[in-house]
């Protein structure tokens, strides 16, 4: 309250004596505090106020856009992968980091990497007959995630980061942080799934298979949207052309994940506006349950 005849003072700065008010609130605000709005201008409480009753701006594919601006998820993936391999190196020491393939750019041998990388069946002598013996039948499962956090070096795991750097964040802006996730693990589970059917006793890691699904993704995207998807195409054609050509990689692991990828993109991409949200789940827990499904009949098919 003020007397009559006393100059009025800013509410946040009692110092300040100021002839300027809010023009929702009415409370005398200086010019530090005045933020303009529409009609006049408002005072910082209110303007909070008003941004936490308006609804969030969506994209084009439902995705929270204020959120996927920020590209937390591609940060937090990228923290990830990286405190993977430090913890390699910690374990296993700098032999890990070099010392592999590629001319000895590559990682060699990571306890870490035995432990949570990606393998098929190897054969086995049993009763004297040569019988499939399969680990993720034998509990180890986890493998389908882990490995897509784990990598062969830093020169691998600079790699990676990069396109997940470059690509990740302009898909996290389109779809959302969590749809955004979602799509990535699916890719990546896609990814190992394929090695698991087609790959032999060798021992497979990398997030490869997830950013060959987000490269496909991103294709998708840019057609749904009417955006020229030219460079996104070339971009996988190159890569798939080093895929088969440069020794030691593993197809199975990136031809999954870009076909897994495309398939969950392409729920996300083309959902009918109407129940979106619910459609798009949907869409990606299917292909999950398909990978499982997949997986069970796998194993089951085994003999150890």
């Amino acid at each position: 309250m003020t007397s009559v005849g006393q100059v009025p003072v800013c509410y946040r700065h009692p110092s300040r004596e100021t002839y300027l008010s809010c023009s929702r609130c009415g409370r005398p605000i200086c010019p530090d505090c005045m933020i303009p709005a529409s009609v006049g201008h408002q005072c910082p409480e209110c303007v909070r106020e008003g941004t936490r009753n308006q609804r969030a701006p969506v994209t084009a594919f439902g995705g929270d856009a204020r959120a996927g601006a920020q590209g937390y998820v591609t940060k937090g993936l990228i923290a990830i992968n990286v405190a993977m391999l430090l913890i390699g190196l910690l374990v296993s020491g700098a032999g890990s980091l070099f010392g592999g393939n590629w001319g000895g750019l590559l990682g060699g041998d990571s306890s870490l990497s035995e432990w949570g990388g990606m393998v098929g069946s190897r054969a086995v002598m049993s009763d004297g007959r040569l019988q499939a013996y399969d680990v993720i039948a034998q509990g180890e499962a986890y493998r389908f995630l882990t490995s897509m956090f784990l990598h062969a070096g830093i020169l691998h795991l600079a790699l990676n980061m990069w396109a997940l750097w470059v690509v990740g964040r302009v898909i996290e802006q389109a779809l959302g942080p969590v749809r955004f996730l979602a799509l990535y693990l699916v890719a990546g589970l896609g990814g190992s799934l394929a090695v698991y059917l087609f790959t032999g006793p060798y021992l497979t890691v990398g997030a490869s298979g997830a950013i060959f699904g987000l490269f496909a993704a991103l294709f998708i995207l840019l057609r749904r949207v009417g955006r020229d998807a030219t460079g996104m195409l070339s971009l996988i054609l190159i890569n798939v052309v080093f895929t088969f050509v440069v020794p030691g990689i593993s197809i199975a692991g990136h031809l999954g994940g870009l076909l897994t990828g495309a398939v969950a993109a392409a729920g996300l991409a083309y959902a009918p506006q109407k129940n979106r949200a619910v459609i798009q789940y949907a869409s990606l827990g299917a292909v999950f349950v398909v990978i499982v499904a997949v997986t069970l009949i796998r194993a089951a098919t085994l003999s150890y």
